[in-house]
């Protein structure tokens, strides 16, 4: 059986926006994904953590930090593909980073993969931008609206990455947006549209 590893934030571990609680598997792009492998002998293994980034130390909440987690999962799993999709918890306020050195985060990710995984094939997602009143009090007020700028910039900075490294590389925002419920979260929707926009590119070269 082959095994797939989606490593993520908030987005992959599937929140809802309008209510604050985790949409259902069947309704996580991760689920999607899975339903759409239905009789290939392919597993999905859904790695989304609400607040993860990929290089920084949460002050506020413990073990999100991507690299301090990254090697454990990929001895585990021992994945032949990964959808790697981080970067918008980056853009807090309290890291102060430019799309560069998040960039930088992304890389030392693939370099961790590089060493424990791999064979693995690898698919670098650029996440959806913020939304451009997220930083507002009624949304969430660790972004700024430099984050709405730097999140924008992520996509670029990405698809250099990915090409330096040899990894395919697709931009969410090409498909879907931030939900008006909260300016940061895909809504259902969204799920199923990014599901099958992954499940294509998939097709094209990983599986």
């Amino acid at each position: 059986m082959k095994q797939i590893l989606c490593f993520g934030d908030s987005n992959t571990w599937g929140l809802n926006a309008e209510t604050g609680t985790r949409f259902s598997w069947e309704e996580r792009w991760t689920g999607v994904l899975q339903e759409k492998l239905q009789g290939r002998d392919i597993r999905v293994i859904e790695e989304g953590l609400c607040g993860r980034t990929t290089i920084f130390e949460d002050p506020f909440r413990i073990g999100r930090r991507g690299t301090e987690l990254l090697p454990t999962l990929l001895e585990t799993h021992t994945p032949d593909a990964i959808v790697l999709m981080l970067g918008t918890n980056d853009c807090k306020t309290i890291f102060g980073a430019s799309a560069e050195v998040i960039g930088k985060g992304i890389a030392k990710l693939l370099e961790q993969i590089e060493q424990f995984a791999s064979k693995a094939k690898v698919l670098v997602i650029s996440p959806i931008h913020l939304g451009d009143k997220v930083w507002m009090e009624e949304f969430d007020r660790e972004f700024s609206q430099e984050s709405v700028e730097v999140s924008k910039e992520l996509e670029s900075v990405y698809e250099t990455i990915a090409q330096k490294y040899g990894k395919q590389f697709m931009r969410a925002a090409d498909y879907v947006s931030c939900s008006a419920a909260d300016q940061e979260h895909m809504d259902k929707e969204s799920h199923l549209i990014l599901a099958n926009a992954i499940y294509k590119k998939l097709e094209e070269g990983i599986l």
